[in-house]
């Protein structure tokens, strides 16, 4: 179970938004994550900066393909994005860096921002006030990715899992 304070946005924030472009000559989430949201301007930046999940309308993270958009939110602190959908590509990019993207219509609708909510993993659930609304949790391939902190945490602990196998058998 997680929860916290959110930030809230509207319909297709598009990764040029998330992270400026110029940015993109860094991989490091953190130093990415003082540029995330810069063209909206300091108030959001620091909205954000107090935020752990952001919450947004249909569309969210489209534009280009750049991981940065994913990886600079995890720099931010920010725990999950809760959408009505998502850029499919920013999806997939999220649960690369061990981002929650979760797919929740009901659960935007009823929140606001600067509000508070729960998530639960395990049962599929957003909790807002004294409202549940469900989602289809993750199969357990992608919640393992998550687990492990991304794909490339993900695949460094198996290969190593596969290679001491092979070494001792």
């Amino acid at each position: 179970m997680m929860g916290g304070v959110c930030i809230k946005f509207g319909d297709s924030v598009n990764t040029d938004v998330i992270i400026p472009g110029r940015y993109l000559v860094s991989i490091d989430p953190v130093e990415l994550a003082k540029h995330a949201f810069e063209p909206l301007g300091p108030e959001i930046q620091g909205q954000l900066r107090r935020s752990q999940i952001i919450v947004a309308g249909s569309n969210f993270g489209c534009g280009s393909a750049r991981e940065q958009a994913a990886s600079c939110l995890v720099g931010a602190g920010i725990k999950a994005v809760i959408a009505k959908s998502f850029a499919r590509v920013f999806f997939r990019n999220s649960i690369n860096t061990g981002l929650l993207a979760i797919v929740c219509p009901e659960a935007v609708d009823a929140i606001a921002d600067g509000g508070e909510l729960a998530i639960d993993m395990a049962t599929g659930a957003v909790t807002v006030g004294d409202k549940t609304f469900h989602f289809d949790p993750y199969p357990e391939s992608l919640q393992s990715i998550i687990d492990a902190g991304g794909l490339i945490p993900y695949v460094a602990k198996h290969v190593l899992s596969a290679g001491e196998v092979r070494k001792n058998g």
